[in-house]
């Protein structure tokens, strides 16, 4: 699964992979199956505790078949959870480490005159992909609304 989105000022795809699922989803699923089995067998067990009194052995191997079919039956569940979880927590932290990015980048380029025509000109090519202008008061036309509809016009 394959996973592109966008830089909000460098317009640069950025993709993450996870052809297989890595050591934390693994661990992940592995807790999740035993915090399920664990409450099932809690169940299970105060379900049956009076009866249990009588029949010991009998009380034991419900329980033992309560835990079975409990992995049986929460393990696919546990490991597709996990791996969501996992791969929406990894798109998350890849989002914040994006815009965090951004706002250090954008906060050099308005210290430096330099980044911020750079950085101007690109988000204008992006801005502008569709339609190619070639006259320069066109160009210009386009840059000045930009920079009124963003309000860069203290810079």
């Amino acid at each position: 699964m394959t996973i592109a989105t966008k830089s909000t000022l460098g317009h640069l795809p950025v993709s993450t992979a996870s052809a297989v699922p890595s050591t934390s989803a693994k661990t992940l699923a592995t807790l999740l199956l035993a915090a399920g089995v664990a409450a099932l067998v809690v169940m299970a067990d105060q379900m049956i505790d009076d009866w249990a009194e009588t029949h010991v052995v009998a009380s034991w191997l419900a329980l033992w078949a309560v835990a079975v079919l409990a992995i049986a039956a929460l393990r696919g569940v546990s490991r597709m959870f996990a791996q969501k979880m996992m791969g929406g927590l990894d798109a998350w932290s890849a989002s914040v480490a994006r815009r965090r990015s951004d706002e250090r980048l954008w906060a050099m380029a308005q210290s430096d005159v330099r980044m911020m025509r750079d950085l101007q000109s690109a988000m204008d090519r992006a801005a502008d992909n569709d339609t190619a202008a070639t006259d320069v008061t066109t160009l210009m036309g386009r840059r000045a609304a930009r920079i009124v509809r963003n309000h860069l016009y203290h810079i």
